[in-house]
């Protein structure tokens, strides 16, 4: 654990999360945790606007966890989706699914949204961040590549910004890097340092 948060050193943290990226990025502010999950069923109500969506799956996540926390631990689970024209692009279930959604975002910007649920036995906070991502125009033998090459089946918007298509596609970002990745770590930090 990192000096810069001492206050939480006695505590241990409960990553809720099997994506790769969260884990990778977490580390990355020197973090000791363990993965601990929970199905949850991720259908979205009808009535939610979608800039709200990854708040509610976010805490969704959380209450998976009703009485499950000890003193000393501190749950943190998350969610990220990507909004097109005020719809929600979830994770693409087929190669023309992911081919469409990736079609559709070409030279256009989307907005990708992060929430974060922090939680332990006696709070419960969730963050929000948005970042604003422009694409060049996508060649379709680009796309194509990307999918048949990448697969990216587990993401939300049929794309990563840390993969192929990030660096030839993404021509402008406004706001967090690690938001589009799924973990607005700025966020997560700053929140652990006041627990």
């Amino acid at each position: 654990m990192t000096r810069f948060l001492e206050n939480i050193k006695d505590k241990k943290i409960i990553l809720a999360s099997n994506s790769p990226r969260r884990q990778e990025l977490l580390r990355g502010l020197e973090i000791d945790f363990e993965i601990r999950t929970n199905p949850v069923d991720e259908t979205i109500p009808s009535d939610i606007p979608a800039e709200y969506v990854a708040a509610y799956l976010s805490k969704l996540k959380a209450e998976s966890f009703p009485d499950e926390l000890l003193e000393n631990e501190i749950l943190i689970t998350s969610d990220t989706v990507v909004i097109e024209n005020g719809h929600v692009l979830g994770k693409p279930n087929s190669e023309k699914e992911a081919f469409d959604m990736l079609k559709s975002l070409s030279g256009s910007t989307h907005t990708v949204m992060t929430a974060v649920t922090i939680t332990d036995r006696l709070k419960r906070i969730t963050l929000e961040d948005e970042t604003k991502v422009t694409f060049k125009f996508l060649e379709e033998e680009e796309i194509w590549h990307y999918i048949k090459e990448y697969q990216p089946f587990d993401k939300a918007g049929a794309y990563g910004i840390q993969e192929w298509v990030g660096f030839i596609g993404v021509s402008k970002l406004e706001g967090s890097y690690f938001n589009v990745m799924g973990f607005p770590l700025h966020l997560v930090y700053e929140q652990l340092k006041k627990w």
